[in-house]
């Protein structure tokens, strides 16, 4: 099904539906696919249309963290626990938090 739902979702790509929500939706299914490059890619434009995404911002770090890029995974988190929290968003700067934890865990730190 995500091949097929990844084609009709790219049909919209620089249309008017071109919004922060269809590229999360993207990011969300080329993660699902293993297609991490995409997803991240996909991710980062969500969030320059909307930076307030917290959601987007806990995926773009779960991605980057599977790309292997622990770093870029951690700062992605920090900055989308700011949001969260600016947001009033408790639960999603909650689970950021614990994702943060266990990055720095397995780093040794």
């Amino acid at each position: 099904m995500t091949p097929a739902l990844i084609a009709n979702l790219e049909q919209l790509l620089g249309g008017p539906r071109d919004n922060a929500l269809l590229r999360f939706s993207l990011g969300s299914e080329y993660l699902k696919a293993g297609d991490v490059d995409r997803a991240v890619t996909h991710l980062r434009e969500a969030l320059t249309r909307d930076p307030g995404y917290s959601a987007a911002w806990k995926l773009l770090g779960r991605a980057l963290a599977q790309s292997g890029d622990r770093s870029a995974a951690l700062r992605a988190y920090e900055e989308g626990i700011r949001v969260a929290e600016t947001k009033g968003d408790k639960q999603a700067a909650r689970e950021m938090q614990v994702f943060v934890r266990r990055l720095r865990k397995e780093a040794g730190c």
